[in-house]
């Protein structure tokens, strides 16, 4: 599974990096149904904005969350893409 990160209007540190790609690890344990990620994290005035676009066996997947700071926004993401990914492979087995 291949990450990508990419910032706008934000510097993206190590820090922020490690904590985005060690959230996306979890998903690894969904199976092997995620070919590739990109994430995007954006700040527009007040909101921090994170997306995700995710690369499925079969097809595509987009989440998006917005917070006040940045690791929540993270972690509202990881949510609903983990979320998402139960629907799809429910989908999938149907």
């Amino acid at each position: 599974m291949q990450i990508n990160i990419h910032g706008v209007g934000v510097t993206l540190t190590d820090a922020l990096k490690d904590y985005v790609n060690d959230k996306f690890k979890r998903l690894e344990r969904k199976g092997d149904i995620i070919t590739s990620i990109s994430v995007t994290l954006t700040v527009e005035k007040l909101s921090q904005i994170a997306k995700a676009d995710l690369a499925v066996a079969g097809g595509n997947l987009h989440a998006e969350h917005e917070a006040e700071s940045m690791y929540p926004a993270i972690d509202g993401l990881i949510d609903k893409v983990d979320a998402q990914l139960v629907k799809y492979k429910e989908k999938l087995r149907s």
